[in-house]
């Protein structure tokens, strides 16, 4: 398997969070994606086509995915694995104690890519599974796979990521948090945009300022327009994320400054990056000129949830 990675390291057991990472794995991570990409071409032939021959790996979804699920499934099986559908019913703990489950679990599979609502279910499941390597595919608190696919996607249009600035305008949910984690450990300063109520919270700033490199840093505004200005990059995400549902006409009300439209993306730097986790709501936290615009990478994030969730899994498993 260090022929087809290229890397003979392990990393944590666990990707829980992006801090399960440290600077140079998460750049090792970066690195590993984009040769990935650029060897899918080869199909059958790709160097890393057969690394994870014979492993099995359990998919666990709460909720539902478009994106996780599919780039998942297809980097598995083009990495030579085999994936096994757990029923969701199984993360609520109320058949069977999530350890039971997870104890069941390491003695077929490899590793466990779960989709839930608390993080403590993400982090029990890996306590007491002592072989099997669990994977956030996204919490309430964190989204980190998606975090991968962000910075991926950014150096492919940056080249060097030290010294950006990328402002986040919204809630400051569980992407928000994993963005800020990744962009202070790469060199990349994090603004954060939110109303009042709504900000990230104290501990995911100060997680990400204890991880800094670089002289990046991770800033809480109330006023969009200043958290964009100087920014390469604006991201935003639904103002009600799953779960929010009858939340979803107050939050309209109380994001309604929050929209990233053209007058925003204009108090950018010129030719700054749009960024979206999708879906997306036109009309809602973005217009739907800046979405479709020349500047939008909301797509090509997505396609790199697969590279980078590929690289992931090599790093974990092969």
């Amino acid at each position: 398997m260090i022929n087809a990675t290229g890397y003979s390291g392990t990393i944590s057991k666990d990707f829980l969070s992006i801090l399960d990472l440290d600077p140079m794995e998460l750049v090792r991570l970066l690195d590993l994606a984009a040769r990935v990409k650029r060897e899918r071409v080869l199909g059958p032939n790709a160097p890393t086509r057969g690394a994870l021959g014979g492993l099995h790996v359990a998919m666990l979804f709460e909720k539902p995915s478009l994106r996780t699920r599919s780039t998942f499934e297809i980097a598995i099986r083009e990495l030579g694995g085999d994936t096994l559908h757990v029923p969701a019913e199984m993360a609520e703990g109320t058949r069977e104690p999530l350890e039971d489950v997870a104890r069941n679990l390491e003695r077929w599979v490899a590793a466990l890519v779960i989709r839930t609502f608390a993080q403590e279910k993400a982090a029990t499941f890996a306590a007491a599974a002592s072989r099997m390597h669990v994977i956030n595919a996204l919490t309430d608190e964190q989204h980190p796979c998606q975090a991968l696919a962000d910075f991926l996607t950014l150096r492919e249009r940056w080249g060097t990521l030290r010294g950006r600035t990328v402002a986040y305008v919204g809630d400051g949910n569980n992407v928000a948090a994993s963005l800020a984690h990744a962009g202070a450990m790469l060199g990349v300063s994090v603004n954060v945009a939110s109303p009042a109520g709504y900000e990230l919270p104290d501990r995911f700033v100060e997680e990400a300022m204890g991880v800094a490199r670089e002289g990046a840093a991770v800033r809480r505004f109330a006023d969009p327009r200043r958290a964009v200005m100087g920014a390469d990059a604006v991201y935003t995400d639904v103002w009600a994320s799953m779960g929010q549902e009858d939340e979803a006409a107050e939050r309209r009300l109380v994001f309604s400054d929050y929209q990233v439209n053209e007058r925003l993306m204009a108090a950018a730097t010129p030719g700054a990056l749009f960024m979206h986790c999708l879906p997306a709501h036109r009309g809602e936290e973005v217009t739907a000129g800046v979405l479709e615009s020349t500047v939008s990478v909301v797509f090509d994030q997505a396609e790199n949830r697969l590279h980078a969730q590929k690289a992931l899994l090599l790093m974990l498993l092969a």
